[in-house]
Order: structure tokens, then sequence, then C-alpha cells
């Protein structure tokens, strides 16, 4: 894991000295390092007031997202956050340390290029016979009714999209396409793009591959994707990135989002949590807005094999290299964001054989669908073939196998996108509710489920249940 040094803004006190003859004045406040925060109005309130308050507490605002009534604002000053809180702000979170690396569990391995044209279905795509995932789905019946209206753009926050890549050239939307690092909007292709990971074009890949002779095929060929850049260069996930790409993607007119990340090193956002009330109510408001946008939000649950219905003590945060990590006794007032946040399609990860991937985090009332993320441990083509049972799929400059509850959810939004090509006329609680009803219904396993030492877990719940929610995303049920 990347070590992420946190740099606290301090409060601090101005004391008036008092002298004979003049007025008191008040000392500057001492200055510090460079800090960003999310500044929130009033809800329901514009950032007009809070842009004055802003400046007077002597900060930059850098970004204003009037829609929902949030400003990201930089400052030196140390007296910042207690100088800014007063009427027109109602409250103010520093995100400097909330960075969190992705979520994924994965083992990318890059397929020998040469070989490309010599193996697979010489029907399809030449890298068809690894695509275990799609036949999984039923992508091919699906296919034979649509490949999906590339009027239909599914928005890719992630780390950047290949757009030179061959599978993916004629499937990237560059007019709706924007770095969102900073929480600030960047159109210019060269901010979209991948530098440092190669995760957002793998994401991409399983979305919308082209059908052209070339690689592999993605759920929904015949839609766009749309890069929208929320990981920066050190693999990290920013709060501000996160609220900007939700409001550009909403306001682009993106019916689907692919969000495979949870947002602050705390793997649980608890509101009642001074330090992390701000994030969740601006996330909050991002998201909601989206929603009333026309966008189906499609998040991935996480690879702790952790139950998201349950208390428990969370052990592992902050994960951003700070310390001391700390033990939380996690709440109802704790959420994994935006997985848990309300309206949100949450995704569990199943492998080659349509058994919850050892590491996928589950939970009755939280997961809604399943989808394949790839289960190394089964080894199904035999002992030699244990990167096959990942997912297969484009990474900058050829094709990759990996795994996680990431490459789960970009199957959930291929088939969302599919719908609504099908349907177009659905809303967002119908889009969300229809890829539950046509989901292919599995069954908990008996006792508790230990596929890997290390990992046991019990599923709760009958033919919806907290390992598959309403069960496998079906391509072809949606087309129907």
């Amino acid at each position: 894991m990347r070590n992420h040094k946190v740099i606290g803004a301090a409060s601090a006190v101005a004391l008036a000295v008092g002298l004979v003859g003049t007025a008191a004045v008040a000392p500057a406040a001492a200055v510090g390092p460079e800090s960003t925060y999310l500044v929130l109005a009033p809800q329901g309130a514009n950032t007009k007031a809070a842009e004055k308050r802003v400046a007077a507490a002597g900060g930059t605002v850098v970004a204003s997202y009037d829609q929902i009534g949030v400003l990201v604002a930089k400052s030196t000053s140390t007296a910042f956050e207690s100088k800014v809180v007063g009427a027109g702000v109602q409250s103010v979170a520093s995100t400097d340390g909330l960075g969190t690396t992705l979520i994924d569990d994965e083992i990318i391995e890059a397929v020998d290029t040469a070989a490309v044209e010599a193996t697979g279905d010489p029907t399809g795509e030449p890298l068809w016979s690894y695509q275990w995932d799609m036949t999984q789905i039923d992508v091919p019946e699906a296919h034979a009714v649509t490949t999906g209206d590339p009027s239909v753009v599914v928005g890719v926050l992630d780390s950047g999209i290949d757009y030179t890549h061959p599978d993916l050239a004629s499937q990237v939307a560059f007019d709706q396409s924007a770095s969102c690092l900073g929480g600030v909007v960047d159109t210019e292709p060269a901010a979209w793009g991948p530098t440092t990971s190669s995760h957002g074009t793998h994401v991409a890949g399983t979305i919308a591959a082209a059908i052209n002779g070339v690689g592999i095929a993605g759920v929904a060929p015949g839609v766009k994707v749309a890069s929208v850049k929320v990981v920066n260069d050190d693999g990290y996930i920013y709060p501000e990135a996160a609220i900007c790409g939700y409001l550009w993607a909403a306001d682009h007119g993106m019916p689907v989002t692919n969000n495979s990340y949870y947002i602050d090193p705390w793997e649980f956002n608890c509101v009642n949590d001074p330090r992390q009330r701000p994030v969740w109510q601006a996330v909050q408001r991002a998201l909601s807005y989206s929603q009333t946008k026309g966008t189906l939000t499609v998040a991935s649950a996480g690879n702790s094999n952790v139950d998201l219905q349950h208390k428990f003590i969370d052990s592992g945060s902050p994960n951003d290299g700070s310390y001391p990590v700390e033990d939380r006794t996690i709440t109802g007032a704790c959420r994994d964001l935006p997985a848990e946040a309300p309206g949100v399609v949450t995704v569990s990860a199943v492998g080659p054989t349509e058994q919850k991937s050892y590491y996928s985090s589950y939970g009755q009332g939280v997961v809604d669908v399943t989808a394949p993320g790839g289960d190394t441990r089964f080894r199904t083509g035999g002992a030699s073939s244990t990167i096959t049972d990942a997912v297969l799929s484009t990474v900058p400059g050829g094709w990759g196998w990996s795994q996680g509850t990431s490459m789960a959810g970009p199957h959930a939004a291929g088939v969302a996108a599919l719908a609504i090509s099908a349907h177009p006329d659905m809303k967002v609680g119908q889009l969300a509710s229809f890829l539950e009803r046509t989901a292919t219904a599995l069954e908990c396993p008996e006792g508790v489920y230990e596929p890997r030492p290390g990992y046991p877990a019990t599923c709760t719940g009958g033919e919806r249940n907290g390992f598959y929610g309403a069960g496998n995303v079906n391509a072809f049920n949606v087309v129907q």
C-alpha cells in the first residue's frame, strides 16, 4: 500500500492585544501548509454567502458546486476551519489525508499479444474464449437482440481510460470526458487519460469494448463510455474529486456511472464523527442530485469480505499510511461510500462457478445484485490456469486479467446500459428495480462459508440474500 502523509490543519486561536491609546488588533492567523477543504452551505442554499466567508477566512475557492451548495476551497491559514463556519456556512472539513486507494485485490497480468489473432473463437473476438464472465450472464444472447444504443454513455469514474486502445478508440465519448482531480474540471484528453493505473481502462473494456475483430467484447459494445478521472497518479481518491465526478456525469446526461472505490481512508464513513460528517453530507448531496438528473450510480461492495449489515470493529482504518490505526465500532451510523448510500446499486462479486468470491464484501439489505468479479482460487481450467478465473479486459497497451468487486461493478453497469438502450423511457428507480427483477437468483450456501482460510462468511436471507442480493445480473433478460 502506498504511504500518504497526513497534513493536519490545526486550529489556532488569535488573541487580540490591547495597546494604550489604540484599538485592539487581532494578528494575522498563522500560516501552515496549504490544505483543501469541503465547505458546505446550508441544505438548499446556494454558495454565494459561503464564498464570501471563505475569502474572509483567508481561503480561495477552487471549485463551486452551486447545484448542491458545496465549495472546494484551499487555504494556508491554520484558523480557516474555525473562522469559516457561520452565516452561510453549515460545516467544513479538511480533505487532506482523506485519499484512499482503489479497492481491488487485483492481479493484473498481460496477455501475450502475439497470440491475440491465433486464439479464441474465429467467428467472434479473438480472446472471446477467455471471457467466461460474458457467457455467465448471457451476453451472447443479449447481443442477438441489441449491443446497446450509441447515444447511451456510461460514466467511468476511475483512473482514466486509454482512448488510443484498439478496443476502446471508437468507444470513448470525448466530449463528455473530463478530469475531476482536485475537484476541478479539466476536459483536456491528457488530463483524463490514464497515467499510472490500468484500472479505469480495464473497467471501460468490460463495459463497452468494441466488437471489431480485435481482443475482447464488452457487455454493451454498442454504447459509449466517458472517462471521468477521479483517481490521482498516486492511486488515491479524494472526496472532492468524487463529488465533482458525480455532478459532471449528471449534468452531462449520463444514465449510468460505474464507481469501483470507496471514499475516505476510513472504509466506513461515520456521520456521528465530526471529522467525517461533512464528507458524508457533501457526497449524499451529490448523489441525490445525480439521481434527480436521471443518473443511476453503480458501486462495488468492496474486497474486505465484510458483512456490511452488521456491527463490527474496523481495525484497518485509516488506510492512508497515517497512524495510529484506530479500532472503531461500526454502527448503523457508519457507511461504506458510495456503496451504502441511498439509491445506489451495490454489487458483490462471484467467480466462474457463481459462488461468492472469497474477497467480496456482502450484507443482506446492502448488496442489491452480484456480477462476475473473478476468483482465482477455483482453477476451473486446471492447475495451470489460475489467471483465467479472473476477468479479462483491456489495459493500456493490450489486455490483462484482474479480479475484484471493481470487475463485478462494470458488468452490472454494462447490463444497466443494455437495459436503458432497450427501454429508453425507464427512470432511475425503475432501472435499479429492473436490474434486480431480471437477475438470476442464487441461493445462500449452508453454514459458514470459508472458501479460503481466513475468509469466513455467513450468508443470510432467502431468494434475496446477503451474498448475492437479488442474484447475478443477466444481460439477456434486460433486453427482452
